[in-house]
C-alpha cells in the first residue's frame, strides 16, 4: 500500500494533470481545445486543429518554475528548505524574467528539445536555480522581499514580486536588462525611454538601448474579473512584445501565456519537485533535472474566472520594439475599447501624486490573505483535482 502511495504521489508531482477527453476509444490531453477559434501564446498566432503538435512545442519550450523541496535553508541554517505552500507568485515572477531572457539571449523562434545543451540556455537556467548564489533564485527573490515588508515565507502579490526583480536584475550584468514597473495603470513613455538609454541621449541606437521588460501591475474589479475588461486582456497576448500575465485563480497565482477563445492558458507553479542543478548537463541526473524545468501540457480555464490582481508584461529587444509596443496599446488597446486597462502618457502630469509603496503592499493583501493556509490544505503531493 505504500509503495502505491509514493508511486502515485511521484506520478503526480512528475507529470501535471490537466484535461483529459475521449479521442478514438481512448483518452488524450485536452489541452489545447479542437476549435476554430485562434490560439494565442505569447504573441503568436496557432490553428488549434493544424498546428497542435507546434502549439506544445512552444508551450515545452518555456521554463517551468515550480514548488521545490530540499534546497540549501533560505536565510540560515534554521530556514526554510521548501517553497510549497507560499512561493507560487515568486515562481511566477521567475517565468516572466526567465522568458525575457530566453527572448533576448536565444530568440522567440528558440524552442527546448531533451538534448538541449546550448551553452547560452543553460546559463540562464542557473540564474533560477534554488542556492544564493544565483541572481534570481528563490533564495534572492525571498529575501529581497524584506525591502517591500515581506518576510522570508511571507505571500507576494504581484506588484511585490515585480518590484523585487527590479532590485534584482539591477545587479545581473550578463543579462542587460531594465525592469520597468508602470503604477497607477499609467505607462510614462518618455520615462522609460530615459531609463532605457544607456547615455540618456533623446534618440537611441540598438547598442545604446538597454533590453526593457515592462511590467504594469493592474486591478481589474474588485473581487472578480469585471468582462469589460476581457477583450482588453485577449488583445494584450496577441501583440508580439507580450511575455504573459502573472495573476492567478483565487488564491491561487499562475503565469498566463496565452488565450484560446473565452479562456486563457497558463503554467502552474503548484507542483513540487526536488530541488538539483543542472549543471552542464553532462550526466543522466543532471538530464533528469533539467526536464522538470518544462512542461508538457499547458492548463486553461475561463477567463472570468481568474484574479482580478493581474500584472501585464511585455519584453521590448530594442527602442523600435517599444515604439512599436506604444502603437499597439493606442490603436488596439486604447481606441478600441470603452475601458482601456491603462493609459499612455508622453510624460507624467505635474499633479500627479502617484501611489505609495505601502498602499500598494496593503491592497496585494486584501487579495491573498488567507492564502497561506489555503493553500496549505490544497496542495499536497498526495491530492489532486482534475481541472
Amino acid at each position: 500500500m505504500e509503495n502505491k502511495r509514493k508511486s502515485r504521489s511521484w506520478f503526480i508531482t512528475t507529470f501535471p494533470v490537466t484535461y483529459l477527453t475521449h479521442e478514438h476509444g481512448h483518452l488524450e490531453p485536452d489541452d489545447i481545445p479542437q476549435t476554430k477559434d485562434p490560439v494565442w501564446i505569447l504573441g503568436k498566432k496557432y490553428n488549434a486543429i493544424q498546428e497542435l503538435e507546434i502549439i506544445r512545442r512552444d508551450i515545452l519550450s518555456k521554463i517551468w518554475l515550480t514548488y521545490r523541496k530540499g534546497f540549501i535553508p533560505i536565510g540560515g541554517e534554521d530556514g526554510l528548505t521548501t517553497d510549497k505552500g507560499w512561493g507560487c507568485m515568486l515562481r511566477c515572477g521567475q517565468m516572466v524574467l526567465a522568458q525575457a531572457l530566453i527572448s533576448l539571449h536565444l530568440g522567440r523562434e528558440w524552442y527546448w528539445t531533451s538534448e538541449c545543451r546550448d551553452p547560452t540556455y543553460l546559463k540562464i537556467l542557473k540564474r533560477f536555480e534554488d542556492r544564493r548564489q544565483a541572481p534570481y533564485s528563490i533564495h534572492q527573490i525571498a529575501l529581497m522581499g524584506a525591502s517591500e515588508g515581506k518576510d522570508v515565507g511571507q505571500w507576494f502579490g504581484p506588484n511585490t514580486v515585480a518590484q523585487v526583480l527590479k532590485k534584482l536584475v539591477v545587479y545581473d550584468e550578463w543579462s542587460s536588462l531594465k525592469i520597468h514597473v508602470a503604477m497607477d495603470n499609467v505607462v510614462i513613455v518618455n520615462e522609460i525611454k530615459r531609463t532605457c538609454r544607456s547615455d540618456n541621449s533623446e534618440v537611441a541606437s540598438d547598442q545604446d538601448w538597454w533590453p526593457l521588460l515592462l511590467i504594469v501591475p493592474l486591478r481589474l474589479g474588485l473581487n472578480e474579473i469585471n468582462p469589460i475588461y476581457v477583450p482588453g486582456l485577449q488583445t494584450c497576448f496577441k501583440f508580439k512584445q507580450s511575455i504573459g500575465v502573472i495573476g492567478g485563480k483565487p488564491n491561487l497565482a499562475l503565469y498566463f501565456i496565452g488565450c484560446v477563445g473565452d479562456e486563457v492558458l497558463y503554467l502552474d507553479p503548484h507542483t513540487t519537485q526536488r530541488a538539483g542543478a543542472v549543471d552542464n548537463k553532462e550526466n543522466d541526473e543532471q538530464i533528469e533535472l533539467d526536464s522538470t524545468y518544462h512542461c508538457k501540457r499547458a492548463s486553461r480555464i475561463p477567463i472570468l474566472t481568474m484574479d482580478p490582481s493581474v500584472a501585464l508584461c511585455f519584453f521590448c529587444n530594442t527602442e523600435e520594439d517599444f515604439d512599436h509596443l506604444c502603437q499597439l496599446i493606442q490603436d488596439d488597446l486604447i481606441a478600441q475599447h470603452k475601458q482601456p486597462l491603462f493609459e499612455l502618457s508622453a510624460e507624467r502630469p505635474s499633479d500627479w501624486i502617484p501611489s505609495t509603496a505601502e498602499a500598494n503592499v496593503a491592497l496585494e493583501a486584501i487579495v491573498y490573505n488567507d492564502m497561506d493556509e489555503i493553500e496549505r490544505q490544497c496542495n499536497s503531493e498526495d491530492e489532486f483535482e482534475i481541472l
